[in-house]
């Protein structure tokens, strides 16, 4: 075929397309094909291809118009496509780096609230937690001393007579409710100060996460906030120290007199188990903390939180840079504190905590108890001395750790650091 093409002398014009195609079949004589055996023979030379072109330009004529107007209406179509893609495309760039850009500054928010969160956590567990249980054990030691009580049981022993039988008995009185008293007081200082200390972290993680996502992360670490400033963030976590400090006296009071009123009716030669001695602790908390009963005698929670900046300022104003502090976003967390410690749920958390206490007092002494009871008198001794591992240094302290670690505890400050205030 090729060669039939080259012994044939025309040219191909391409705006003459119609005119040189006829022109092009007619030069060729004869196609010839043979496929399975087949002979195909096609005469192109008997067609008129003149009519043919003639009609196809008739076509072309009637319907130049419509073709042309189809073809600008398409090209326009795809012109604006490609700029309509094009912004599309703009948008979509830009949008995905906006995305990247405040992907890039979450994950530096996030990752400056991890720190300033860790500070603050380390300065309480540190600082903060163990300066407040060496305190409460000072004071332990001021206001329940035993020594006083136990050398006069010494000193009278072996006499006889109505007088030193009573004075022994009026002792032993005394040495069965401050052995208690001093026992519940460990007990439930402990729970709260660990509690309270973690309420604290999260207040803080609170508000330092509000002024993280007001600033957009603008806020380096290191700089002062107008919201939170240091000062405020160092007096608030001061105020762990306000129960040893001023509500102990107070709280003393009322835990005796709850001992008391569950004690009394129990002898010195009353048989007791280590069961015995659980559901007595539990009785003695549950009265002081009001527990089932609708008659509230006082509000424990004004033992370890003031009821508002102005008087922790009054009560502390022997210190000078207190005086001179600005005390609005320290009372703004200290009513936020209080409103905490206040609720139903960071009561049902105490309450959880303390009886986790309890068991685990009791199994410390089931340990070196001989035999399945004891007489309440043999017993005292081994209570008094359960305030020396409750108020241990908060690193090696199995009761803090227990608290810490309890899924209860956890679960509640999970949903209070979660709770960031509306505006």
């Amino acid at each position: 075929m090729l060669s039939l093409l080259e012994k044939s002398k025309f040219t191909i014009e391409i705006p003459n397309i119609l005119h040189a195609l006829p022109i092009l079949l007619q030069n060729i004589p004869k196609l010839h094909f043979q496929i399975n055996n087949y002979n195909f023979d096609y005469p192109f030379r008997d067609f008129d291809w003149d009519k043919a072109r003639r009609a196809l330009m008739a076509l072309w004529g009637s319907h130049k118009r419509k073709v042309m107007i189809s073809l600008g209406v398409l090209g326009s179509g795809y012109f604006v496509y490609k700029i309509y893609d094009g912004y599309r495309r703009k948008i979509t760039n830009k949008e995905i780096m906006e995305f990247d850009a405040d992907k890039a500054v979450d994950e530096a928010i996030r990752s400056q609230l991890e720190t300033l969160f860790e500070n603050i956590q380390r300065i309480s567990d540190t600082i903060t937690l163990p300066y407040a249980m060496h305190s409460l054990r000072d004071r332990l030691s001021e206001k329940l001393d035993l020594t006083y009580f136990m050398e006069k049981l010494m000193q009278t022993k072996g006499e006889t007579g109505i007088r030193a039988a009573t004075e022994r008995f009026e002792l032993w009185e005394k040495v069965k409710v401050l052995s208690f008293t001093r026992a519940a007081t460990s007990l439930w200082t402990m729970t709260m100060l660990t509690l309270y200390a973690r309420v604290q972290v999260n207040i803080l993680g609170r508000h330092l996460y509000v002024e993280m996502t007001r600033s957009d992360g603008s806020q380096l670490l290191g700089e002062e906030s107008d919201a939170l400033s240091k000062i405020e963030k160092q007096e608030y976590l001061t105020t762990a120290d306000y129960l040893s400090t001023y509500g102990f006296n107070s709280l003393v009071m009322n835990m005796r007199n709850a001992v008391s009123q569950v004690m009394k009716t129990k002898q010195l030669n009353s048989q007791f188990s280590m069961e015995t001695l659980q559901e007595t602790m539990m009785e003695i908390l549950d009265l002081f903390m009001g527990v089932g009963s609708d008659l509230v005698l006082f509000n424990w929670v004004d033992y370890i939180l003031p009821e508002t900046a102005a008087q922790y300022r009054e009560m502390s104003s022997a210190d000078d840079a207190s005086t001179l502090m600005d005390f609005t976003k320290l009372e703004q967390l200290i009513s936020e504190t209080r409103a905490v410690l206040s609720s139903s749920d960071f009561k049902t958390v105490v309450e959880i905590s303390l009886r986790k206490g309890v068991d685990l007092l009791v199994d410390a002494m089931k340990g070196a108890q001989i035999g399945d009871v004891i007489p309440l008198a043999k017993l005292l001794p081994r209570v008094a001395q359960l305030s020396t591992p409750l108020l241990e240094e908060p690193a090696h302290n199995k009761f803090v750790k227990l608290l810490r670690n309890a899924p209860e505890v956890q679960l509640f400050y999970t949903f209070l650091y979660a709770n960031i205030p509306r505006e």
